[in-house]
């Protein structure tokens, strides 16, 4: 072969270029085991390490934000002021029915003492009126005597007129059993003797224009009538025994027999 031959096969096999070497299995990164190698000290242990994936980190720093911030709640709801309690409202209690009930549940005293006057067995409260014809009337112009006392809403009305007359129809026979019999009301002293005089009564009609003794009694409350409430006379009669005592009360009164009522208990004191 000469020199020339030589040069030219020399710069062909220069240019010609290599064949790519086949790659080396030991440079061929190994594929993923389907299943997760387990590390060697976790295999002598027996038990499985955990592996700590991407996800994994990423969960455990969520939690561990999610447990500051459920830590700085807890922080600032202990700081919290106690709940207050609430505070229930007392029951509001029905308005009672005057009508049915005791006066003396139905109105306060207005002055000191004279709830003695509202209740059976208490010492009568004493008092000093007008009465018609001009004089005055006492409770102690009756001590030792058996006192009966009813308070009627007003002079010359069909109950109140009923209620007189009745009372005056058994004046003798109140008096046989030693009781006196006194009647009172709102009304002036002119009106009681009008009263008086029209239908002739011949019992003592005493005047209370301010209402002293028929608080003292129990016998000035509220009332009501065609759905309109106000104050006004209860119909009311006390008995009073020779001690000094209230020895029956009767509340609401109904006319009709009630002065023969009030005569047999008198009668039986």
């Amino acid at each position: 072969m000469s020199k020339k031959t030589r040069k030219k096969s020399s710069k062909g096999s220069a240019k010609t270029p290599a064949k790519t070497p086949a790659k080396s299995p030991a440079k061929t990164p190994a594929k993923k085991s389907a299943h997760k190698t387990i590390p060697a000290k976790a295999a002598r242990s027996g038990s499985k390490a955990p592996v700590k994936t991407p996800a994994a980190k990423a969960g455990k720093v969520v939690a561990k934000k999610s447990g500051t911030a459920a830590k700085g709640v807890l922080t600032k709801e202990s700081h919290k002021p106690a709940s207050k309690s609430l505070k229930s409202k007392p029951l509001t209690a029905p308005k009672p029915d005057l009508t049915s009930i005791p006066e003396a549940a139905a109105k306060p005293d207005s002055k000191p003492g004279l709830v003695s006057g509202r209740v059976e067995g208490a010492k009568a409260p004493s008092f000093r009126l007008p009465r018609d014809g001009g004089d005055s009337v006492s409770l102690a112009d009756y001590a030792g005597r058996k006192l009966v006392l009813f308070f009627y809403p007003r002079a010359d009305t069909p109950g109140c007129t009923r209620e007189a007359i009745d009372f005056t129809r058994l004046k003798d026979a109140f008096a046989e059993s030693g009781t006196a019999v006194l009647g009172i009301s709102a009304d002036t002293v002119k009106a009681q003797e009008s009263f008086r005089d029209k239908h002739q009564l011949s019992i003592a009609l005493i005047s209370d224009e301010k209402h002293e003794m028929l608080e003292a009694y129990g016998a000035w409350g509220e009332k009501s009538m065609y759905g309109r409430t106000f104050l006004g006379i209860l119909r009311t009669t006390v008995l009073i025994g020779k001690d000094g005592k209230i020895a029956k009360i009767w509340r609401n009164v109904r006319v009709d027999g009630h002065a023969d009522e009030v005569l047999a208990a008198a009668q039986g004191l």
